[in-house]
């Protein structure tokens, strides 16, 4: 088995900002096809750059839409298929954080987070998934060999209570839960369906958070036996394993990337 994704085409949502750009950008050069999926336009257009989106040894492309929209997500398989022709990993990047009030009624954070950071990735993943089978018909395929990998970006924060963070924590349990589901449902069709659940990463929403609050950076430390905050690209580089054949008998896991945090740290500090 290899862990190579290279020749192979996938779609990376959230990729104009972040950990989702750093899966993008990590997959585009160990030679795949990228569609960067994402809401800023703009942010996009300037990743991508250029007439024919050539960027390392891959191929990236860029599609501007709102996934919570059901027709986007079928424009955005579309525009995959019309730039590459076929579609083989799904990286279900596009996430967000946002503090929920355990005692405010009124709030709607936490159905916010349910739509963004779950049904988006649910109704994408589906699609996509209808797509891998009808790729796959009349093919004589080896008994080990998938037809598609779906990767999706959760958090340690499904795992530890903080009441800050409600509806991300939620959120992010509920993604856990709908990959092994999937992953069981999936699984008879050669689809193999993975998480990763992440600590404090150099993300967009932490250095935001840094820069409110000087002495968070420490404090993170503190909790993380490996004393130092995740680089974006780490998170990249399992998520190219788990789309690679090297995870080909891996399916329905949640692999954890943070720095043996949630081995030792009961305490709630935020994880973005």
């Amino acid at each position: 088995m290899t862990f190579s994704i290279a020749g192979k085409t996938a779609i990376v949502t959230g990729a104009a900002h972040g950990i989702g750009l750093a899966i993008a950008r990590h997959f585009v050069e160990k030679g795949a096809n990228v569609m960067l999926a994402d809401m800023d336009e703009a942010r996009l257009c300037d990743e991508v750059g250029g007439s024919n989106g050539e960027s390392g040894r891959g191929t990236a492309r860029a599609f501007a839409g709102d996934l919570r929209e059901r027709l986007t997500i079928a424009n955005l398989l579309s525009a995959t298929l019309d730039s590459f022709e076929r579609v083989d990993i799904l990286v279900n990047a596009c996430r967000q954080v946002m503090p929920s009030d355990p005692l405010d009624p009124d709030s709607d954070n936490v159905e916010t987070l349910l739509q963004q950071n779950l049904i988006v990735a649910l109704r994408l993943s589906q699609a996509t998934a209808k797509r891998f089978i009808k790729q796959a018909e009349g093919k004589d395929l080896a008994e080990e060999q998938s037809i598609g990998a779906i990767v999706n970006l959760s958090s340690i924060a499904a795992r530890r209570s903080n009441p800050g963070l409600l509806g991300y924590s939620i959120s992010s349990a509920a993604l856990d839960q709908m990959t092994r589901s999937m992953a069981v449902g999936l699984a008879p069709h050669r689809i193999r369906v993975n998480g990763i659940a992440f600590g404090s990463v150099l993300s967009d929403s932490l250095k935001v958070a840094l820069k409110q609050n000087p002495t968070y950076r420490a404090e993170v430390r503190d909790h993380t036996p490996m004393k130092r905050i995740a680089k974006p690209s780490e998170v990249a580089s399992a998520a190219q394993f788990l789309a690679s054949d090297g995870a080909a008998f891996m399916t329905g896991q949640i692999v954890t990337v943070d720095g043996g945090r949630t081995l030792v740290d009961p305490v709630a500090v935020p994880a973005y």
